[in-house]
């Protein structure tokens, strides 16, 4: 019989996101996906606030963390991955179409030459179909592009971490007008994820409670091929990218997209500090 994991979200209101410790209730082993690291964009300050819970209940639960995972390079919240190996001493992870992202980005935020575009700011890339473990574990990973090109889906045991890709069905699915998001790979990669097994439950990167619902951190499989507003069956690919492509363009960019994906696609890594000491991030004007 296949273990299942233990799961602990964590929700962050400042930007949306969910953050899971997963474990195996046997041996103890674990691994954190998708982190956040507390930023005030108006005085330009970190805090480790939501990092030091993770750290509270993986010591409270006597957990040995081997993973500190990411489903994308995030654009709305930036990871404490740095900072929980710290205390940890944790392997980092991501997909490992990562550098298109920071080939991409590298541009942008004119980045130092000497910024790697390869993943190696990652301790490990994982390819599309990769298997590993946590103590009793077995996660498959998924390459799951279409919200940006490096995207990836953790599936262990029934649950199926997917990012941002897909939201509750009462608000939709990830947007595709970043650099490299593409909503044809997006509604491809959803309609793969729909023949997971049916008792598969996603585990959401965020939730925007509409009209004031409580947050709302896993759906099963089968409510969103039902009920998800942009993409539940019957829907086809060329309706879904006409509807993806017009509500983008009436989609602000995220409040923190500037800050996250610099400071994300150096795995959490600030930019090294400048010859007075301070680091800085950048801001490109009129740009993205």
């Amino acid at each position: 019989m296949t273990v299942q994991p233990e799961i602990k979200a964590f929700f962050d209101q400042e930007t949306f996101t969910l953050c899971y410790v997963v474990h195996d209730p046997d041996t103890l082993a674990a691994a954190i996906i998708d982190s956040v690291l507390d930023y005030n964009p108006k005085a330009a300050r970190i805090s480790t606030a939501s990092a030091e819970c993770v750290l509270e209940y993986v010591a409270a639960r006597g957990l040995n963390v081997a993973w500190i995972l990411e489903t994308h390079v995030h654009a709305d919240h930036l990871t404490a991955a740095p900072y929980l190996q710290e205390k940890l001493g944790a392997r980092t992870g991501i997909g490992s179409h990562v550098g298109e992202v920071q080939q991409t980005f590298k541009s942008i935020f004119h980045a130092e030459e000497s910024f790697a575009t390869d993943g190696s700011q990652f301790d490990h890339l994982f390819d599309d179909g990769e298997t590993f473990s946590i103590g009793g574990l077995e996660v498959r990973v998924l390459h799951t592009p279409g919200h940006t090109p490096a995207c990836v889906t953790y599936i262990i045991g029934a649950a199926a971490f997917v990012g941002d890709t897909l939201f509750a069905p009462d608000y939709g699915t990830a947007r595709c007008d970043f650099p490299g998001g593409d909503a044809k790979q997006l509604y491809q990669t959803i309609q793969t994820l729909f023949q997971l097994p049916e008792t598969t439950d996603f585990f959401l990167c965020h939730d925007y409670m509409p009209d004031g619902r409580a947050v709302l951190w896993k759906t099963p499989l089968a409510d969103q091929r039902a009920h998800n507003i942009h993409i539940h069956d019957g829907i086809s690919e060329t309706e879904f990218i006409a509807m993806r492509t017009a509500r983008d363009k009436t989609l602000e960019a995220p409040a923190l997209i500037l800050p996250a994906v610099q400071v994300n696609m150096r795995g959490g890594h600030l930019p090294p500090p400048e010859v007075n000491g301070i680091t800085y991030l950048k801001i490109p004007v009129n740009t993205l």
